[in-house]
């Protein structure tokens, strides 16, 4: 029998499985300092529920299938969707509520180098308030955990109503349908390239019209070079992207504009963002905005929604690249025998370490003690604590230091503060 996994999956082994583990430790501390609940929501969904977010297409693009009862359901592909059905359901919750989840997420995608399609998100959402600090509140979250983690990123903000505005008032479209298939045209740029995206959509756009905004769209930096370059004045939107980044300011966040950040899902309906790199190397490490047609879509019009997710592998791959992420917080002690009948002895050694929080390994497969010593070399531990019949008369035992190669004899009744002392230095 041929052992493999399905198609775009992977084992995630210890090196990446760190890194997944200390982008999760600084989401959670993050998390607890602004006061977000956090919470897992359902992996499998009604299918029509994910449907009511991204259309009945959608279903091409998840793991969507009949369960044993006949009904359509699907697994979860973001964790967005399946915490607002649950904020939606719970008229009896307070407002505002934040949450924050952090889980795995399948997608039905074309596998590609670093990605997968089953792979990590952390999620945060603010619900009940449509007013814009819980805009600022969630970006604020988004640049305290980038801090938290020491990589250095780039916020850049805008405003889908600003977008909208241009394309209304600016350039004189009004059907909506062609001012959904203009967000979709920019959205494209990035990848695609000016000139492909105008020659993509020539026949369903007017190419100059498209290019206006195409420029427009190109517009970055801080609300005064932006008001100097880009033709904003008087536009609602723009006083609301204005007062976003005072609120930002206020709390010491560093963003800029982006006037070409629209988002592409057609739910979002005023502030948006992405976070890349500080080097501006590869793609969006973090997106997110407000998005108060989804929780309508979901039947509640009274509750408004902002929110932020991230990818997980994609953050880790740029922490392993600035050299961030460590595959072991802790230096590991191990405990070798030098006879057969004194094993026993390590292992109770070995055993009260552990139960000291001290991490400790130990040989299991009854080697020599030359053996047990190229097992701790090569699970890198940094002291060696070894256990012999001489100095085990005197209630004695030799650490050794691996890195340097220095012994010292050690009184048991001692050796958990001593080895402390080592760990220390």
């Amino acid at each position: 029998m041929k052992l493999e996994l399905p198609r775009g999956m992977r084992d995630i082994e210890s090196e990446d499985l760190a890194g997944i583990n200390l982008v999760r430790d600084r989401f959670f501390e993050t998390a607890r300092l602004f006061n977000f609940r956090m919470m897992e929501p359902s992996p499998l969904e009604m299918l029509s529920t994910l449907e009511a977010k991204s259309g009945a297409s959608i279903s091409n693009e998840i793991y969507a299938f009949k369960d044993k009862g006949n009904r359509d359901v699907a697994l979860r592909f973001d964790l967005t969707i399946g915490l607002s059905r649950y904020i939606v359901s719970r008229r009896d919750l307070k407002m505002p509520a934040k949450i924050a989840a952090f889980a795995g997420v399948f997608r039905y995608d074309e596998p590609q180098a670093g990605r997968y399609r089953y792979f990590h998100q952390w999620d945060i959402e603010v619900y009940g308030p449509f007013s814009q600090e819980s805009d600022a509140e969630i970006i604020e979250f988004v640049s305290v955990f980038f801090k938290k983690l020491g990589l250095p990123v780039s916020i850049q903000v805008n405003d889908r109503q600003l977008v909208e505005e241009f394309i209304r008032s600016r350039l004189g479209i009004t059907d909506e349908q062609k001012v959904l298939e203009m967000f979709r045209a920019v959205d494209k740029v990035p990848k695609k390239g000016a000139q492909g995206v105008i020659a993509e959509y020539k026949d369903a756009i007017d190419p100059a019209k498209l290019q206006k905004l195409i420029d427009f769209s190109n517009t970055r930096g801080n609300v005064r070079q932006v008001a100097e370059k880009a033709d904003v004045e008087g536009l609602q939107g723009w006083q609301k992207l204005t007062g976003l980044m005072d609120s930002l300011a206020t709390r010491k966040v560093e963003a800029e504009i982006n006037s070409g950040i629209v988002r592409g899902l057609d739910y979002y309906s005023g502030m948006v963002f992405e976070v890349f790199e500080a080097s501006g190397e590869g793609g969006a490490l973090v997106g997110g905005g407000r998005y108060d047609r989804l929780t309508e879509a979901f039947g509640r019009k009274d509750i408004g929604a902002t929110g932020a997710a991230g990818g997980i592998e994609r953050i880790v791959m740029a922490l392993q690249k600035h050299g961030i992420v460590e595959t072991s917080a802790e230096p590991l002690v191990y405990v070798a025998y030098a006879t057969d009948e004194i094993k026993n002895k390590a292992i109770e050694i070995a055993s009260v370490l552990r139960n000291s929080n001290i991490r400790t390994d130990h040989d299991m497969l009854g080697r020599a003690l030359r053996k047990q010593m190229d097992d701790a070399s090569t699970k890198d531990a940094a002291f060696v604590i070894i256990v012999a019949p001489s100095e085990l008369a005197e209630n004695k035992v030799t650490i050794k230091s691996m890195k340097e190669g220095k012994e010292s004899k050690h009184n048991i009744s001692n050796l958990v503060g001593d080895i402390r002392n080592f760990l220390k230095t």
